[in-house]
């Protein structure tokens, strides 16, 4: 079967969940961690390269200040327990977003945890923390900016290829595959740029009940379609017509 190099994941749905069984939104948050835990040891066994998880996004600072603080004690409490799960499976950490808006606290915890696991050589697992797309692509093209006015790079220089090299994501591969869970069918400012090719796949269960058998059946629906890419696709066809 054909697995994605890479999947990139929308966990959405934590809130409603808890909120549907008379809970806290924290609860539906602790048990999305559970989630992960679950996602991630199985991503691994699968033998998919890249995962990237939208954890906390630049809009989600809108939120009650309770309900962030908890998220940011969450996110420091889940670094400090998974440090060792994740050296014991091979995985390194990574993270895209605007860091500086993090809490020292877990800034700190994520840079410990990232040097902890930097020579690890299986998976690489992305936390998209305090991350929003269009601010990723401004803040690259203000840095393009910034070495073409210092003149080390030339306006003809900058191209696709050059771009992506200042987003984010520059170290790793475009997501093959992007589920969302809670039965929303949007991107919410998720990776636009690196989207673009990418195939989507849409689950109604909140992301708490988001289990193995579900993301088996994500990777099931991806192995069956063709992914064209456009002008390759015509040349795959082109070539199918020369050799008769």
């Amino acid at each position: 079967m054909e697995l994605p190099q890479h999947l990139a994941i929308i966990m959405d749905g934590n809130g409603r969940w808890a909120q549907a069984r008379g809970l806290p939104r924290i609860a539906g948050h602790q048990q999305g961690v559970r989630t992960v835990r679950e996602v991630v040891k199985y991503c691994v066994a699968a033998g998919i390269a890249y995962l990237t998880l939208y954890a906390f996004s630049s809009e989600n600072w809108r939120r009650p200040k309770e309900e962030v603080e908890a998220l940011m004690s969450l996110l420091a409490t889940y670094l400090d327990n998974e440090t060792e799960l994740l050296t014991r499976n091979g995985i390194r950490l990574n993270v895209i977003g605007d860091m500086t808006k993090l809490p020292d606290n877990v800034v700190t915890m994520l840079r410990k945890t990232m040097a902890a696991t930097a020579t690890n050589g299986g998976m690489v697992l992305t936390l998209a923390l305090s991350y929003g797309a269009r601010d990723e692509i401004v803040r690259a093209t203000r840095r393009i900016a910034a070495d073409v006015a210092a003149g080390r790079l030339a306006v003809e220089q900058v191209d696709e290829d050059v771009f992506a090299t200042y987003l984010d994501s520059a170290d790793i591969p475009s997501p093959d595959l992007l589920i969302r869970t809670s039965g929303e069918m949007r991107i919410s400012n998720f990776l636009l740029w690196q989207l673009a090719y990418a195939e989507l796949y849409f689950c109604s269960c909140y992301w708490p009940e988001f289990d193995v058998e579900q993301l088996q059946s994500a990777l099931d629906d991806y192995a069956g379609r063709c992914r064209r890419f456009g002008a390759i696709e015509a040349a795959r066809a082109e070539e199918k017509e020369n050799s008769h």
